[in-house]
């Protein structure tokens, strides 16, 4: 019978061992995208077992999206957060208000001085962009809270404009953040040098405040407005 302290070890390693393989699987899913990233790699980097995937996520596709949680989770939990604070100052936030309150958090989980916000960045476009179903298929309630939240918001700030185009908008800011803060990672020639921290993020708000500004692409008639709500 094992000691106390033999599971307290045992149950440490297993955490390690978990953290590795998600650590491992965040830098291929975002470097080469789900249907590149083979099991095999994944456990090889992490230095584990081919068989740990299984173990502890149960299948390839469920370990990307503990990836995926992994990453998103504190970016959302951050943006209610923002949005709640942004409600309590006025039931109608503007829509600079709404941009600071969405891309304050992207900008706060994907710093430009290191490799992991990069990571970050490179996932989420990875999540955007790649062709498999299982980069999206993982979103749930939480995601679907936090996208009806800001869609609800904008659609008051910007009554002209179709629920359909207005998440187009929403995913453009998600891009655009993303490809900055990789951007900036790369460290681009210094003829066309890019700014960083507070600065980066004025200029991406001002940016993208005037894009979700923009006239609606075609005329929509919004119904009457409803009570916001928090």
């Amino acid at each position: 019978m094992r000691t106390r302290k033999q599971r307290d070890r045992g149950g440490a390693d297993i955490r390690y061992t978990r953290t590795k393989v998600l650590d491992a699987a965040e830098r291929l899913f975002a470097e080469n995208g789900y249907r590149g990233t083979s099991v095999r790699a994944i456990t090889s980097l992490a230095g584990a077992n081919l068989a740990a995937v299984a173990y502890y996520f149960g299948s390839k596709a469920e370990l990307m999206a503990a990836v995926a949680r992994r990453v998103i989770e504190p970016i959302n939990k951050a943006q209610h957060a923002r949005l709640d604070e942004a409600l309590a100052r006025t039931a109608d936030p503007g829509v600079g208000d709404l941009v600071e309150a969405f891309v304050g958090p992207l900008f706060d989980e994907m710093p430009a001085n290191d490799a992991s916000g990069a990571r970050t960045s490179r996932l989420i476009m990875t999540i955007l962009s790649d062709p498999a179903e299982e980069a999206r298929s993982w979103t749930g309630p939480d995601e679907a809270a936090v996208r009806e939240r800001f869609l609800s918001a904008f659609a008051r700030a910007l009554p002209g404009v179709a629920p359909q185009e207005l998440w187009f908008r929403l995913r453009g800011i998600l891009a655009v953040t993303a490809v900055d803060r990789v951007d900036v990672y790369n460290q681009p020639t210094p003829s066309c040098s890019a700014p960083a921290g507070e600065e980066a993020k004025r200029w991406v708000i001002t940016f993208l405040t005037a894009a979700m500004s923009a006239p609606a692409t075609e005329r929509f008639d919004s119904p009457p407005s409803l009570p916001s709500t928090s």
